[in-house]
């Protein structure tokens, strides 16, 4: 019987009949080659998830221009799935249910293990209403550990991508030459989705806050990820080759979407539905777009032309990326007790908001930096334990490559836990 195919980009076919981790000729164990280009969207979309949070705790957001911003700012949550669905996709090349075992073992140490810790934080932290005695602590701790403890929600997706990836990863596999078809039919599912919960047909288990844990409701933006390592090459050079396009497209958009929610806002359209729900049908080209525009972005920011310095910087905040998602509220929330959001009586609220994004974004580098040199490195930032004479970017010890790779896209083995 033929075996079904996964295109690598770069290598050719592998068998899908491939175990799930195994290691490949020339790969070598344990080993994380990168795409520069790409571990650069990372710090760029969490600086965009740390903005909303940042804009929620802090800005009016009773207002107009603050609501504005946040149905532009939600696309992290679509690019954050992105990312991490192309990378796993683009790591794994063939798939099998040979390796399953090690496949989610890796996948829990790198994700599952973080999420629990962190909710343990957050939970103490965030200082529980300990009058329901131990016994209602610890049900609110795992009604947290089941739900997801506000932006750790992303993980529980995340999650559910992984149960399903190995089979989604055949088909796909098996689509081999359909995948325009499948890209197009999953945009519609997506399109239909989101439509229903924006306009609330669907029962309440679907809808508002159980949306935003369900890979139902993202399951476009996750299938375009894994189509698209599959065509990485081809991808790259046609976004290289439309930069203007691209960005003139992802405006207009973007000026759509702020149309709809204008007119969403106003009393004499309230058939367009609820202007706060953060899945509107209408930002779905507009995500689309942001997306490209963040992976052109990181092909500029380590483009050979960028000094040491700013690609040192630029690998410190890809590598660092996923602390500053886990550990983000943990400083919103200690900014909030000091009272930082009294501060808009004095200060326009979007300087503001940046001046929060900076403080948080840097006090999480250097968090999960030092984090990153000690026993519970794995535990509360999902990278592997490093060296103290790493500390500053491109200081001693520190490895910096003296170009960024080439447009043809060498191999890529990535931490996928950095999402």
């Amino acid at each position: 019987m033929t075996q079904a195919v996964i295109e690598s980009p770069t290598s050719g076919s592998l068998p899908a009949s491939e175990p799930i981790g195994a290691d490949r000729p020339g790969s070598g164990s344990g080993t994380r080659e990168r795409l520069d280009h790409i571990d650069a969207m990372r710090p760029i979309k969490q600086a965009g998830v740390v903005g909303t949070h940042s804009l929620l705790a802090f800005a009016p957001v009773a207002s107009l221009g603050v609501g504005a911003c946040l149905i532009l700012l939600h696309v992290t949550r679509e690019a954050f799935l992105f990312v991490s669905a192309c990378m796993l996709t683009y790591s794994c090349r063939g798939l099998g249910t040979g390796g399953l075992p090690t496949f989610y073992r890796r996948r829990f140490v790198a994700v599952g293990i973080p999420y629990l810790c962190w909710t343990l934080i957050y939970f103490l932290v965030t200082l529980p209403d300990f009058s329901t005695g131990v016994s209602g602590s610890l049900v609110h701790l795992a009604y947290l550990a089941g739900t997801g403890y506000y932006q750790l929600y992303y993980l529980l997706v995340i999650m559910q991508f992984y149960l399903l990836f190995p089979w989604l990863a055949r088909l796909i596999g098996r689509a081999k030459g359909y995948h325009g078809v499948v890209l197009v039919a999953s945009g519609f599912v997506q399109l239909i989705v989101v439509s229903l919960e924006h306009w609330t047909v669907l029962p309440s288990a679907f809808e508002g806050f159980w949306a935003t844990r369900e890979i139902t409701s993202y399951q476009f933006y996750l299938v375009a990820g894994m189509i698209v390592a599959l065509h990485l090459d081809q991808v790259h050079r046609w976004l290289s080759e439309h930069i203007r396009l691209v960005v003139s497209l992802t405006l207009a958009s973007a000026a759509m979407a702020e149309g709809w929610y204008y007119l969403a806002s106003t009393d004499l359209s309230r058939w367009l539905g609820s202007s706060s729900d953060p899945f509107q049908p209408i930002v779905i080209p507009f995500n689309i777009g942001a997306i490209a525009c963040i992976y052109l972005a990181g092909m500029a920011l380590v483009d050979r032309r960028r000094s040491h310095t700013v690609r040192a910087m630029v690998r410190s905040g890809s590598e660092n990326s996923y602390g500053v998602y886990l550990a983000q509220m943990l400083f919103i929330v200690a900014l909030s007790w000091i009272g930082w959001g009294r501060l808009t009586r004095v200060i326009p609220w979007p300087v503001l908001a940046v001046g929060s994004v900076a403080i948080v974004f840097l006090a999480c580098v250097l968090l999960t930096s030092a984090l990153a040199r000690t026993p519970l490195a794995k535990s509360l930032t999902g990278r592997t334990r490093t060296s103290w004479q790493t500390w500053l970017p491109g200081g001693p010890g520190a490895r910096i490559d003296p170009a960024p790779p080439k447009p043809d896209l060498p191999g890529l083995k990535p931490d996928i836990a950095h999402g």
